[in-house]
Order: C-alpha cells, then structure tokens, then sequence
C-alpha cells in the first residue's frame, strides 16, 4: 500500500479504493497470542476437584474467582486440551438370585440342563401358532417339540411327564417367566 501511495501521490484512501481493498484491511494490527498456560493449568485443577462439571461451569467458577476469561476462550481451551466430562458408567443388571440362571449353570452333560420355552407366530390366515421346545443344552438336541393353537400349563406338564418316562429327568430346567411356566 506504501509503494501505490508512493507511486500515485495519493492519500491511503484513494490508493484502497483504486485496489479494492478495505481501508480497515490496511489498518489491521494482529494481536499477539495470549499466553494460555495459567488458565490451562487452573482449568486443570477445577476439572480434577469437580470432574462431572462442564466447560460452562468451569467457566463459571473462573468467573467467580475473579477471572475476565470469555466463555469462548474457555470452550477453546475446553476442545483444544481435551477436557471432558467422563461416561457415566450404567449400572449392571443383576442377573437374579436364581442359582438355574445361564450365568450361574452352564450345562456340563447330557440330561444335566435343559431349556424350555414357547415360540409364537401365525399362520397364512393370521391365526396364532404355539410350539413348545424342550431342549437339551448340552447336546442341543431338541427333546420334546409340541405345535398348538395355545399351549396350557397342562400341556406342558403331559408334555414333561411322558418326556421324564422316555429319557429321565432332568438335573435342572431353565425356563422364563411365561404363563404356561408359572401356573398353579
């Protein structure tokens, strides 16, 4: 701008418009980097002493503390260092008392455990299926296979007793908590 100035022999606005620049452009004066490390530092700390809190709040504890630090600058800081609030870790579901659960008995032979349970579908005209499974766990062999319209406690237990007199009883049997399963 200082040679079309001198060049020309005109003033800084004339020699702007004749290049089509700003006259703001010329002006500019780029701020020296701000030395982030103390605010680093003290952002560090209050992260470590409240580790659920966010850069809004942090922000709002350095400006309690006398700080004229802009939220902005602080959120840049925030991404830049890789602060962060950690995941909430959910808590596990238990998997129950019950000392038949899959978790707690795996099946170690034949006949040792098996699985019962009812399938639903339907047919071509929408009418509902039943089948009952009984399955063994550790051969994965299908023990006893039953398709009905609906399948009662009473089916369930003919259905078990003539299983029992072919092939023994069972050490233990993993079931839901299905209607046909709970009954009296």
């Amino acid at each position: 701008m200082t040679h079309v100035k001198g060049q020309l022999n005109c003033s800084e606005r004339r020699a702007c418009g004749t290049l089509g620049q700003h006259r703001s452009a010329q002006r500019y004066v780029a701020r020296v980097e701000r030395d982030d490390a103390a605010l680093v530092m003290r952002m560090g700390e209050l992260v470590r002493s409240h580790p659920r809190r966010g850069n809004r709040m942090i922000w709002g504890r350095l400006r309690l503390e006398g700080s004229l630090v802009n939220h902005k600058r602080v959120y840049r800081v925030w991404q830049r260092d890789g602060f962060g609030v950690p995941q909430k870790s959910r808590k596990k579901r238990r998997i129950g008392i019950s000392e038949n659960g899959i978790a707690r008995r795996c099946a170690v032979g034949v006949n040792d455990v098996w699985f019962m349970d009812v399938v639903h579908d339907s047919d071509e005209r929408g009418r509902s299926l039943r089948w009952l499974t009984i399955v063994d766990e550790f051969t994965r062999e299908s023990v006893a296979l039953k398709v009905a319209r609906s399948v009662t406690s009473d089916d369930v237990r003919e259905i078990l007793v003539g299983v029992f007199r072919t092939r023994g009883v069972p050490k233990h049997i993993r079931t839901d908590n299905g209607p046909e399963f709970i009954a009296k």
